[in-house]
């Protein structure tokens, strides 16, 4: 049991394991949820954690019985309703760290790196200390040097509740370093519009494109339309091309012209003809940047490029065969390999040599439908789109299928809620 007094500094307790009574792990601490009031010290009054499924559930602290190093134990009760912020309800890890306050004795302002919570006789969990680094100001009181970090309490601090403007992100970002651009996602859309852009803001290119690509349709545009537009094209090209075309759809046609005006010629062109596709279409669907090989390639060499990080796993599934040129639109498509034919064979022998020639490629105006039905008939991740000529346009993956016969809202939507041994959000 957590004894009275017990202090927890919260950027230490992000990550940390929750387990139940039993000593099963629930989930990882994601957040402090504290309610800022007008007078009197902050109250922490829950966990965000994340459970299996990349789900962020509230814990209240009332249900928290012990936090120790290195875990939080709780009374099991977890209700699995996805986790959704008040409006008086403050985030320590997604809004106070990088927030500017004042020192009460007028010596300067900082910027908060660390919140501590600490249990008090009534069982309420109180914030008490606030780690600051000085960033102005002169050189007494509180905070002597610049760039100091000094822990003070956390009535000698003004601020916490409002927002600083143009608050910075790198602490918030160094919690969630290790997050995968789709757990970063969830991360981004729990925030409030301004602070979702600025953390979005202070994410490089790739980075950010990547969890643009899994964030909703509306995060995606007010996020790209925030950004300074040689930025936002800049992005853009990070982006696949699909999913940046996709996401220039949703913008004005003025505005959409505009980005690709600034865009790069090549990742441009990409772009642009993946737009001139109706969007339910094989052609609206694919990806121009397939691993593309010639027949003479081998196996060896063939392997090596489906490694790469950047290839999901339904385009590293297979390599499609042509000949020159190998960039979309290519010469004559050939067919495909498939990656465990090839795991298979000698790596010295050619891809040629085992192409499967008997998949069926598709038109780039076949409907979504016939698309689905192809894939699941096949058994397949992924299917070539060729022209008339039988030139490959690109690489409809079954990741993008689903995209589209999900509700539009589908990143957004829980499940059934459930309750691991009852109980709720107190």
């Amino acid at each position: 049991m957590s004894s009275v007094g017990t202090r927890v500094f919260v950027a230490r307790l992000a990550g940390t394991a929750v387990f139940d009574p039993l000593g099963d792990e629930v989930g990882r601490v994601r957040d402090v949820v504290v309610l800022v009031r007008p007078k009197g010290a902050p109250r922490a009054v829950g966990l965000v954690v994340e459970v299996p499924g990349r789900r962020r559930v509230f814990v209240p602290l009332t249900r928290v019985t012990s936090i120790d190093a290195g875990q939080v134990i709780s009374t099991g009760l977890v209700n699995m309703r996805r986790f959704e912020q008040r409006s008086l309800e403050t985030l320590v890890v997604g809004e106070l760290l990088d927030r500017t306050v004042e020192l009460a004795d007028g010596s300067g302002s900082g910027t908060v790196e660390d919140v501590a919570i600490e249990l008090q006789r009534n069982g309420d969990w109180i914030v008490t200390k606030v780690s600051v680094r000085r960033s102005t100001g002169g050189h007494r009181g509180l905070l002597r040097r610049r760039g100091e970090s000094v822990v003070v309490a956390a009535s000698d601090v003004t601020g916490l509740g409002t927002a600083s403007l143009g608050q910075g992100a790198d602490l918030l970002l160094a919690q969630y370093e290790d997050l995968k651009p789709a757990d970063l996602a969830d991360v981004l859309h729990d925030l409030g519009t301004t602070r979702r852009l600025e953390v979005a803001s202070a994410l490089d290119n790739d980075r950010l494109a990547d969890v643009l690509e899994e964030l909703p349709e509306d995060d995606q545009v007010a996020i790209l339309q925030g950004l300074e537009l040689t930025r936002a094209a800049d992005v853009l090209e990070a982006m696949e091309p699909d999913d940046a075309a996709d996401l220039l759809g949703e913008l004005p046609d003025e505005q959409a012209a505009e980005l690709l005006e600034l865009m790069e010629p090549e990742e441009a062109k990409d772009v642009r003809r993946l737009l001139a596709y109706e969007d339910n279409t094989a052609g609206g669907l694919m990806t121009t940047e397939p691993v593309i090989l010639g027949p003479e390639t081998s196996i060896a060499a063939a392997l090596a490029h489906v490694r790469r990080q950047d290839l999901t796993p339904a385009l590293a599934s297979m390599v499609f065969v042509t000949r020159p040129p190998l960039e979309t639109p290519t010469g004559r498509f050939i067919g495909v390999v498939h990656l465990q034919r090839m795991l298979r064979e000698p790596p010295h022998d050619s891809i040629g040599t085992i192409v499967d020639s008997d998949i069926e490629a598709l038109p780039a105006d076949a409907p979504l439908m016939a698309v689905t039905r192809q894939l699941a008939t096949y058994n397949l991740l992924a299917l070539p789109v060729v022209d008339a000529e039988r030139r490959l346009l690109g690489v409809v993956s079954v990741d993008d299928v689903l995209d589209h016969l999900l509700p539009e809202d589908w990143r957004e939507v829980d499940d059934e809620p459930a309750t691991i041994g009852g109980g709720g959000r107190g």
